[in-house]
């Protein structure tokens, strides 16, 4: 390989680690590190495949299980600083990684002890209790960075000095031998329901998404995007936000697909003309809205089925319209932004043909399909399905030679789908930490009185609270344990003052996970950024420009539960389909300030107000909506003529961008 090609790819790594911590991780010099590491993974992934077909063991021995396993290669795998080599195994992290497979080895042991004791600790619980909790905030700090672990740290002082707090905020406090005893023997705490899902759905999914990888669907899903979008008007924007969706929706990591698609669709999006800001803000915004599009949306479709108590599919048919609607929005704006700009597509000389792309990749497709029909229509349960869908995608890949999987594929990808694993994993342990003191003194309810109150009456108010809290607690956190920071935290207070328990988690899940893209702290939109050269902050705010519907729908939602097409009739789904089109239409429109011809600021202004008209039905305001919309064209079209005729793409800069690329 030359040097000119080692370059993009010795950058691309430095903004991965710049913004991804679970990326800094150790490759060993020493080869017998290596294979145990590499062992280590594989035996946890097929501890997993083998608990998913034949049952787990006790709950408190599996989760403890799956949690030491995780440390451990956290202590293996994760240096204690960015200053210390990555080539070599320090003795402490060695120790570390042994105290962790320690924490599990003594429930095993005494796990009937441990139930006949009933909550009674005696003195062994308490220490290798202690030892899980340090090891865990630790193990998170290495991972994730330090927000976390320090949330974390903070919730634990509240459980112990919670009596010295004044107003809704005050509880009597528990000794320290309370709280550890909560968290370490009890599934309410580490081993609660954060790491349930991590040791099953979770972990089978960032599995089968780790055997999608090795046969190919990444390039699958870049060729049908060039093939389908790429000759259209701003073409590879489209082509980013059509693959960054869909592999966002089954990775469900914003700032790793970020990197991964970034690589390929920012230099093209920067060649045919787009400002590097732009161009950064639309891989961020494509490749956070992955995880809430359906299928999959990064786990959180199964995880929320799990925590509401409600059939995965009601989940997935919820989620589909507002998610499509944001994708929509992000496009119309790409579109709006390469007509003003008169940016062109690609020569389709350059582009693959679908059919071609199809006949060489397009079996991949099969086992999304099948896992779609596992879990609409044979009633088998969600571990089940993804394990037999992680047997059908091996089984697919082997139809060509291109995509076939050897021994070795297989082994690398039992590997790394486990490496993938331990940065949620230690994540929703760390969680448990947070969610654990909440259930212990009460907190959650609190913090939903605190929102109602401040709320008052106004629906609205307290709305935007619940956003607001949304989006710092999902500041830096990888989605999942976003959601159940939030759903533990925030909803409730939505569910408090009579909203559907779906509709309240769907509003929490949405901006909790656009913290990714929501400055000062927009990982997804920096790692962009460090990608496209461009500014940080700027592409920070045009990501949240580009992702306006995203940040509307979750409101139009809550007032008007059709959109999530929740107890409505086959005509009134069409009906808020139809008119919800026109208003994400209507909103890109407002937001990018073109048609035809710029438009002013009163005219946008109003074509904002009139997209939130369409994204609540009703006639009256259906009919107002129509109007605005006649009443913009007509304008837009009189000014396009006095100024000569409407714009022309008149640049052309991609005729060699895919081979550049």
């Amino acid at each position: 390989m030359s040097k000119e090609t080692q370059q993009p790819d010795s950058k691309l790594q430095e903004v991965l680690e710049k913004y991804d911590n679970e990326s800094r991780f150790r490759t060993f010099s020493s080869k017998p590190i290596t294979l145990i590491v590499s062992a280590l993974a594989i035996m946890l992934s097929l501890y997993h495949l083998y608990t998913s077909y034949f049952g787990t063991p006790v709950t408190l021995i599996h989760r403890s299980l799956h949690v030491a396993v995780v440390l451990g290669l956290i202590f293996l795998l994760y240096p204690a600083s960015r200053k210390l080599r990555r080539d070599k195994l320090h003795w402490y992290d060695a120790v570390l990684a042994l105290m962790a497979f320690s924490t599990t080895i003594y429930i095993m042991f005494e796990h009937t002890a441990i139930y006949m004791r009933g909550g009674m600790p005696n003195q062994w619980d308490l220490l290798f209790g202690g030892i899980l909790v340090v090891l865990v905030l630790e193990g998170a700090r290495r991972v994730t960075g330090w927000a976390l672990p320090v949330l974390a740290a903070t919730f634990l002082l509240y459980g112990l000095f919670g009596r010295q707090f004044s107003g809704i905020f005050r509880h009597r406090g528990y000794l320290w031998e309370d709280i550890v005893n909560f968290m370490y023997v009890t599934t309410e705490g580490v081993y609660g329901t954060a790491i349930g899902v991590s040791a099953t759905y979770i972990f089978l999914f960032i599995l089968f998404g780790a055997f999608l990888a090795k046969s190919g669907m990444g390039q699958l899903f870049n060729d049908l995007a060039l093939a389908i979008a790429g000759q259209s008007r701003g073409g590879p924007a489209k082509v980013a936000v059509i693959s960054s969706g869909f592999l966002g929706s089954i990775n469900g990591a914003a700032v790793a697909n970020v990197v991964t698609t970034g690589s390929f669709t920012i230099p093209l999006m920067k060649r045919v003309g787009y400002n590097r800001e732009f161009a950064g803000a639309v891989e961020a915004s494509a490749s956070v809205g992955g995880q809430i599009l359906p299928p999959i949306m990064g786990a959180a479709a199964f995880i929320m089925a799990e925590v509401l108590g409600v059939p995965y599919r009601d989940i997935a048919i919820a989620a589909l319209l507002p998610a499509l609607l944001f994708y929509l929005g992000v496009i119309v704006q790409i579109h709006l932004r390469a007509t003003k700009d008169g940016l062109q597509g690609i020569s389709r000389e350059n582009l693959p043909r679908v059919m071609e792309v199809l006949k060489e990749r397009g079996h991949l497709l099969i086992p999304l399909f099948f896992l779609i029909f596992m879990l609409f229509f044979t009633g088998k349960t969600i571990i089940y399905s993804a394990f037999l869908t992680i047997l059908v995608t091996v089984a697919v890949a082997m139809l060509r030679q291109t995509t076939r999987l050897g021994l070795k594929d297989i082994l690398e990808a039992l590997e790394n789908g486990a490496r993938s694993v331990v940065p949620v994993a230690i994540a929703c342990a760390c969680v448990g930490l947070i969610v654990g003191v909440a259930t212990l003194t009460g907190f959650g309810l609190k913090l939903a009185n605190g929102i109602v109150l401040l709320g008052g009456e106004s629906l609205f108010l307290t709305l935007v609270f619940t956003m607001i809290a949304c989006i710092v607690l999902g500041m830096g956190l990888p989605s999942i344990p976003t959601y159940i920071i939030t759903a533990t935290m925030a909803a409730p207070a939505l569910v408090a003052i009579g909203i559907e328990p779906l509709v309240a988690h769907l509003f929490v899940f949405y901006f909790g996970i656009f913290a990714n893209i929501t400055p000062p702290v927009a990982l997804a939109s920096f790692a962009a950024a460090g990608i496209s050269g461009g500014d940080q902050m700027k592409t920070g705010f045009m990501s949240m420009k580009l992702s306006i519907a995203g940040f509307i729908v979750p409101y139009i939602f809550v007032y008007n539960s059709s959109l999530l097409l929740i107890n409505t009739t086959l005509l009134e789904g069409l009906m808020v389909t139809a008119t919800s089109i026109v208003g994400v239409v209507m909103l890109g429109t407002a937001a990018e300030g073109y048609f035809l011809t710029r438009i002013n600021t009163l005219l946008r202004v109003v074509l904002f107000g009139g997209a939130l008209l369409f994204m609540n039905p009703n006639i009256l305001q259906d009919i107002l909506g129509f109007s605005i919309v006649l009443l913009t064209i007509f304008i837009q079209w009189r000014k396009a003529r006095r100024e000569g005729g409407i714009n022309q793409p008149t640049l052309n800069r991609s005729k060699e961008a895919v081979a550049e690329a």
